[in-house]
């Protein structure tokens, strides 16, 4: 059987374009003993990703050149060759950008799709959903009455960071985003405030948000934004360090943040984190976050782009911010 899969071809010096990856047809490996055959049906593209273009050091390999790029997917068990999955099962596994995976047993978990669709997996209940209630409960350690700030509030991490804080007692949830109908979509989801980062002084937009000062920053986008939280912390104030998608694709060192010696006066945290840090969490989380989905507490958007040849224009997109919470593609 052939499949067909999306490979990087160039790492790119600043912005990624179409021309660093290419499509191949591939045979497709029959399971051996401890494997599943799965043909995906949805998969993620994630700003994380765009590191991995990148040969340098980093917390997980570079994607390599000539090969198939990896992410988030989930799809459908066609032959298996574990006792732990059945043709039929839908599992969630980090073969993506392909059609067809053989993968692991011990890299795929199954997922129930009677509790929420496919595609939730890979986004409210899945790696960017973790990644807000670790962040917003462990890393920041949100404590009931206090202000939060979110940047790149209305993509699938920042939505969910905000709505876990309203949900967990926070006083004040002010978000940023980068166009007028992300910024209503804020509003409508709970957010007490929202503004755009394009509208005048970023400064003065997060004054007039959050007039008495924040608590809790879940940043996922670094270099300015970042230094104006850090300015509007109050005293022991804490950072989440999720993202800093402003800083990817530059190509120059970032000129911001300017004003780290205000951590030492305010008694600031800041602290990075990964969701694989959280994934002990994973049951717990998906349990409560559930029951707020069933609830209508929690609520989720998602852009789609259709069929595998539009994963990579669908990858440039989301780094543009051209989508509206989680960025996926159907297969």
């Amino acid at each position: 059987m052939k499949g067909r899969e999306i490979h990087l071809t160039s790492r790119p010096l600043g912005w990624p374009s179409t021309d660093d990856f290419c499509m191949a047809e591939v045979a497709v490996a029959d399971p051996r003993a401890g494997e599943l055959l799965v043909r995906n049906q949805v998969m993620s593209v994630d700003p994380y990703m765009r590191g991995r273009m990148n040969e340098i050091p980093s917390y997980v390999a570079p994607f390599g050149i000539g090969r198939p790029l990896e992410g988030g997917a989930v799809g459908t068990v066609i032959e298996s060759g574990s006792a732990l999955f059945a043709p039929g099962d839908v599992v969630l596994h980090n073969a993506g950008w392909r059609e067809y995976a053989t993968v692991a047993e011990n890299a795929a978990t199954k997922v129930d799709v009677d509790l929420a669709p496919p595609s939730a997996y890979l986004g409210v209940l899945g790696m960017p959903g973790l990644t807000a209630y670790a962040g917003i409960l462990e890393v920041a350690a949100l404590r009931p009455g206090e202000v939060v700030f979110v940047s790149a509030a209305a993509g699938a991490v920042g939505s969910a960071a905000g709505q876990i804080a309203r949900l967990k007692g926070a006083a004040r949830v002010v978000g940023s985003a980068g166009s007028p109908d992300k910024v209503a979509y804020l509003r409508d989801i709970g957010f007490d405030a929202s503004f755009d980062y394009h509208d005048g002084a970023l400064r003065r937009s997060l004054r007039t948000a959050a007039p008495d000062g924040v608590d809790i920053y879940f940043d996922n986008v670094g270099g300015r934004h970042l230094e104006v939280a850090i300015g509007a912390m109050r005293p022991h104030g804490r950072v989440a360090m999720c993202g800093a998608i402003s800083m990817y694709n530059a190509d120059e060192p970032p000129a911001a943040p300017r004003n780290l010696a205000l951590a030492m006066g305010k008694r600031l945290t800041l602290r990075g984190f990964l969701a694989g840090d959280f994934a002990h969490l994973r049951e717990r989380f998906v349990a409560e976050a559930a029951g707020w989905l069933h609830r209508g507490e929690l609520q989720y958007r998602e852009t789609f782009a259709e069929g595998l040849p539009a994963a990579p224009r669908a990858f440039l997109d989301m780094m543009r911010g051209r989508n509206l919470g989680k960025m996926l593609v159907r297969l």
